[in-house]
């Protein structure tokens, strides 16, 4: 699983420590956390992050997370292709609908999130501690 770590890093243009986020990961990995890779050949080019949630509003869904293609790989069908494999995933094990966060300024990921059929139903906020 720490494989995924340096696209995760690029991700978040560096500004989380590798050491930080292999702790992070550790504990995802013990609530639940699953992803998936895609590769060219032997080298990873793309990941995709799993969370199977249950919330009151909308019960059993997927949450796909850390979601990203190397640039050199993006406008391939690699993103799509993760995302109809996590898709298909959430129909099999019975969840309602899927959800994802994007940031406001990820223009490119906003783009893409609508054209796979999501639409913004609210805002995620947060409040650092």
């Amino acid at each position: 699983m720490n494989e995924i770590l340096p696209l995760v890093q690029m991700l978040n243009n560096y500004k989380v420590p590798v050491e930080t986020l292999k702790k992070r990961l550790q504990d995802m990995l013990m609530d639940g956390y699953q992803c998936l890779g895609a590769y060219d050949k032997e080298v990873l080019i793309g990941i995709c992050g799993v969370w199977i949630l249950n919330k009151l509003y909308v019960g059993k869904h997927l949450e796909p997370d850390n979601v990203f293609v190397l640039p050199e790989y993006r406008s391939s069908g690699v993103g799509k292709l993760m995302l109809d494999q996590v898709l298909n995933y959430a129909l099999e094990i019975g969840c309602n609908t899927a959800e994802i966060n994007c940031y406001i300024n990820n223009e490119k990921g906003v783009r893409f999130w609508n054209k796979q059929g999501y639409k913004a139903i609210g805002y995620h906020m947060q409040k650092v501690l």
